[in-house]
């Protein structure tokens, strides 16, 4: 795994073919312990470096379309599963927890909804206030800034837009951790402002 701006988030990655992009996964390391967002498959080198730093407690969704590799990593780990509770009706796989905006899994953790998307309630993650992690809804296909899904792969422009300028306000986010796409480190804010204010 890479180990991401602070010594306890690494991240692992898969390059996806039709956009030309990174598929990310996201491993935050506590010694209650790890939580893993998304999780793509683990390579046996991976699965080796998270299995050296503790046991991992949780897997969250972010939604249904980033299920990836979660029942064969939890079935190995053992780690309670959480996904967004806007999906719970019709979501391909029982959760042990369904997160709705506002909740906080784990002291540092607080969840946002992102309403819009192309699943209901998909979940944003913000880690003791500075880093955003997001699930689809907010990507990079360049290095540098942030784009949201096209048009034709949102259910509501309105109420995407409307939660993208809710991540603009949020400070002081420092880190953007995308599921698709390039990450940003650095200016967090300012590239979330700038997202808003384009769409």
């Amino acid at each position: 795994m890479k180990s991401l701006h602070r010594q306890d988030l690494f991240c692992w990655s898969a390059f996806d073919l039709e956009r030309n992009v990174d598929f990310n996964s996201i491993a935050w390391i506590r010694p209650q312990g790890n939580i893993l967002i998304d999780p793509l498959p683990l390579s046996n080198h991976d699965f080796a470096h998270l299995n050296s730093l503790g046991s991992t407690a949780w897997i969250i969704i972010t939604n249904s379309d980033h299920i990836r590799a979660t029942r064969e990593i939890a079935a190995h780990t053992g780690a309670k599963i959480a996904g967004p509770a806007a999906e719970k009706a019709e979501f391909p796989m029982n959760c042990d927890v369904w997160l709705e905006d506002g909740d906080e899994l784990v002291p540092g953790l607080r969840v946002l909804t992102m309403n819009g998307s192309k699943t209901p309630g998909e979940l944003a993650l913000v880690i003791e206030e500075t880093t955003l992690i997001t699930g689809d809804l907010v990507r990079a296909h360049r290095a540098g800034s942030l784009m949201v899904l096209p048009d034709a792969k949102l259910t509501d422009r309105a109420a995407a837009v409307a939660s993208v300028r809710r991540l603009a306000q949020l400070h002081p986010i420092q880190t953007v951790l995308v599921g698709d796409g390039w990450s940003v480190f650095g200016s967090g804010n300012q590239r979330l402002e700038e997202l808003a204010a384009a769409l």
